[in-house]
């Protein structure tokens, strides 16, 4: 049986390897953390509970994620992809060359707070060894990720939290007017989702959510 050359075996080895970590790429090395994070506060502080449901929120998340990401994987594609492809580098330098852009985007969005710890703690280890780090871009990807990560988290909660104080003070203020006719046996979720959704309608909410979203990259 003809299995064909053992380039294209390998290549196939590597394609295979490829696809089975994409998910970790896509939620460690980019936006999409911080998207779907924000996306799912706003579900929540809206009181919709599936509404929107999960594919769409997901599918939303993965659009944004390649509109913010389009610069950095622009770059990646001429850079490592196209010659990796012409066979003009092996998939070591691809690799090297397709390193810069992502971290140099992830450096953008990671705090100096969380990146000191991260190296502080590599080299307690001795992750680092003697490697000279003039600047974070010196940094390898494993101390740069987990510091790019936690800053999306602490960034997503920031985001969520204002995005919640609107929709909270209606369920507080349907809560009293309840609480003040003596209908406590209402749920007040009941009577203040219609004007949660009429606030987040009039002041074209998604809009606003996705253009703070893709603003907050900048």
């Amino acid at each position: 049986m003809n299995f064909g050359s053992r380039d294209s075996l390998v290549g196939v080895f590597f394609l295979i390897s490829f696809l089975s970590v994409l998910p970790a790429i896509l939620i460690m090395f980019t936006s999409f953390t911080r998207i779907v994070i924000v996306l799912s506060f706003m579900r929540q502080a809206i009181g919709g509970q599936q509404i929107p449901p999960n594919p769409v929120i997901i599918g939303l998340s993965i659009f944004l994620t390649l509109f913010i990401m389009s610069p950095t994987i622009n770059t990646i594609t001429a850079d490592a992809v196209n010659p990796y492809m012409a066979r003009q580098i092996n998939m070591q330098q691809a690799l090297q060359q397709a390193a810069p852009p992502i971290k140099s985007f992830m450096l953008r969005q990671t705090r100096q707070k969380d990146l000191a710890l991260f190296v502080k703690i590599a080299r307690q280890d001795g992750q680092l060894g003697d490697a000279a780090v003039k600047s974070p871009g010196d940094l390898p990807l494993r101390v740069v990720v987990p510091a790019f990560v936690i800053s999306e988290l602490k960034t997503a909660f920031e985001i969520g939290f204002l995005i919640y104080l609107p929709f909270l003070v209606i369920d507080m203020v349907v809560s009293s007017i309840l609480l003040s006719m003596g209908m406590m046996m209402l749920p007040p979720v009941l009577i203040s989702l219609p004007f949660k959704l009429l606030l987040f309608v009039l002041v074209d909410g998604w809009n606003l959510v996705t253009s703070s979203i893709i603003r907050s990259f900048h």
